[in-house]
């Protein structure tokens, strides 16, 4: 039996790579390259693409391929694909939720403990030989009993609320409209939010929508001893205006796990002492990566079957 052909773009784990190359034809294109290796034949041959990379999934990039039918994204977040025009060619899209939310949140409640605590800086305290010489690490800031506000109460914003009730702390949330939750605080504007809690967790979906929805207004609004923690994409914050709000102390700090070009960023943040950064990891554990990359190809063997998708992404 013949196998279909697919395109398999960005770097994947053996654990993924292997099982792809025993049920298709691979094509590979690296995380930002180019399509120009790839011989006439496979542009007529690929119906389907693998799609794991923080680069644009260009329309122009689907219309090189004539009989392309399905495109398969690893991550819950689908901003990076011209999902619009993927439509317009009637080409299907689906993506891995829920199989990640509990590792962002996680990540994200980690995050606020570390940077509260200054975790890291306290191990670099140690092994540096500064508590040797000079005694006690400075005092860090409590997390227990302090007020969060969440921008997005979806599957991972909720979870997150979930994990912020067993430390004591007031949970608000920004939507457009109230939800069900137990007693949390609903606000329809996040500056009015952001002024009212110590803690502001950014949990949006990306895309243009939410394109720079954290902007000079909300950090003003969080204010001198706020802290920042976005585990969401890094397009929905202004990052200028954080750069600048985090120089001059207008936050006191942030927590990032997504920021704008990665994976080369901005240098301004590595000169900085009120940051907690992490490599865009958030779903980054072996179960969960085990879990989305099997995901991805059911619904790539759903779509060569002919079948519905088992997630596929809303049009």
């Amino acid at each position: 039996m013949t196998k279909p052909d697919i395109l398999v773009v960005g770097d994947y784990a053996d654990y993924d790579h292997a099982p792809m190359q025993e049920a298709y034809n691979t094509w590979h294109m690296a995380e930002g390259g180019t399509l120009d290796h790839l011989p006439a034949e496979a542009f007529e041959a690929i119906r389907g693409i693998a799609f794991r990379g923080h680069s644009f999934l260009s329309g122009e990039i689907m219309d090189r391929f004539p009989n392309l039918g399905m495109i398969a994204n690893l991550g819950v977040g689908y901003d990076t694909i011209d999902v619009a025009h993927a439509v317009s060619r009637g080409i299907l899209v689906s993506n891995t939720p829920d199989v990640l939310t509990e590792d962002v949140a996680d990540l994200g409640i980690g995050m606020m403990i570390a940077w509260s605590r200054g975790i890291p800086g306290a191990q670099n305290w140690i092994t540096s030989g500064h508590w040797a010489q000079h005694g006690e690490y400075r005092l860090q800031r409590k997390v227990s009993g302090k007020r969060a506000g969440i921008v997005g109460l979806g599957r991972i914003g909720r979870a997150v609320a979930e994990r912020l009730v067993p430390f004591n702390i007031d949970v608000s949330y920004f939507a457009r409209a109230p939800k069900e939750t137990p007693g949390w605080t609903h606000y329809d504007d996040i500056a009015a939010m952001a002024a009212n809690v110590d803690v502001l967790f950014v949990c949006v979906s990306g895309g243009p929508a939410t394109a720079g929805i954290i902007g000079k207004d909300i950090l003003e609004a969080l204010g001198p001893a706020g802290l920042l923690i976005n585990i969401s994409r890094g397009t929905t914050i202004d990052e200028p205006a954080l750069l600048n709000a985090l120089e001059s102390g207008a936050i006191a700090g942030a927590a990032l796990d997504v920021f704008l070009n990665e994976r080369h960023i901005d240098p301004r943040f590595l000169a900085l002492d009120n940051v907690l950064l992490s490599p865009h990891q958030s779903s980054g554990t072996i179960e969960t990566r085990t879990r989305m990359g099997a995901l991805q190809r059911e619904n790539l063997a759903a779509f060569f079957a002919g079948q519905a998708l088992i997630t596929p992404v809303p049009e």
